[in-house]
């Protein structure tokens, strides 16, 4: 199992509203690739100190690396990608990605 986990590094609070609506194409990919089991989005209340600027993220929990995969190549992926790499500071460098494998 793959928990796919995303922080975003927003250029502005006005963003959000950009960022939204590519959580809702993103969510709504869950029932629609096979092998994606869930997505959860919510702020990062950065508790420890260690995320700065990492405002905002969300974690898809995935089957297997082949359903990440389909879920990369899915068009509403494709699209939200770039809505969300035009809303983070310096663009893709904003956006902190990590794979986990977990049992």
């Amino acid at each position: 199992m793959l928990k796919h986990c995303v922080f975003l590094n927003l250029k502005s609070s006005a963003e959000m509203a950009a960022v939204r609506e590519a959580l809702m194409l993103l969510s709504g990919l869950v029932g629609e690739v096979a092998g994606m089991i869930d997505f959860v989005e919510g702020p990062n209340r950065d508790f420890e100190q260690r995320s700065e600027g990492y405002g905002h993220g969300f974690i898809v929990t995935f089957a297997d690396r082949p359903a990440h995969l389909a879920y990369e190549a899915h068009p509403d992926h494709v699209r939200a990608g770039a809505m969300l790499v035009e809303a983070c500071r310096e663009g893709v460098e904003g956006i902190f990605v990590a794979d986990l494998e977990v049992a």
